[in-house]
């Protein structure tokens, strides 16, 4: 059976340092509840949401925790800089059927999903912000993920 991972992209944020502490703006919270909306609808149930260290990471995936009934786990390697190489290990180590949705940043989501999908990180998706990927595979590994879409806060009707 395949396994469902959803990669999104916090919404909007402000400028501000340091990096990590940085907010959603008013635009960015209304991305993260408009995909929340969305989301609640994708047969989800059970999943398991984690997100980020960094405030807008949170602030993104807390909107996904009130629709999906779930609650935020932080995953310290999910911040903009990280090796996906080691996101992928993470996944491969903590293994479920459970639907995962990973809430992070660029350039990590377009790397992480370029080497999911394509086997290679520096092919992967442009996201803009509060942009989900959804992937589903037998086994998290290098170029053996397929895109099943991949939905922006456009995409999704009010």
């Amino acid at each position: 059976m395949s396994k469902r991972l959803l990669i999104m992209r916090h919404g909007e944020a402000g400028p501000g340092l340091p990096d990590a502490r940085r907010e959603l703006t008013a635009g960015g919270q209304a991305e993260a509840a408009r995909m929340a909306d969305w989301l609640q609808y994708q047969a989800l149930d059970g999943a398991r949401i984690l997100a980020s260290p960094y405030r807008r990471a949170h602030q993104t995936a807390e909107h996904l925790a009130a629709a999906l009934a779930g609650q935020v786990e932080t995953l310290p390697i999910l911040t903009p800089d990280d090796d996906p190489a080691a996101v992928l290990d993470w996944l491969l180590e903590n293994d479920t059927e459970r639907p995962l949705l990973l809430v992070s940043h660029m350039p990590l989501v377009g790397a992480l999903t370029g080497l999911l999908v394509e086997g290679r990180s520096d092919r992967g998706l442009g996201f803009p912000t509060a942009a989900v990927a959804e992937l589903e595979a037998e086994v998290w590994a290098a170029g053996c993920a397929r895109l099943v879409r991949f939905t922006t806060p456009a995409d999704v009707a009010l």
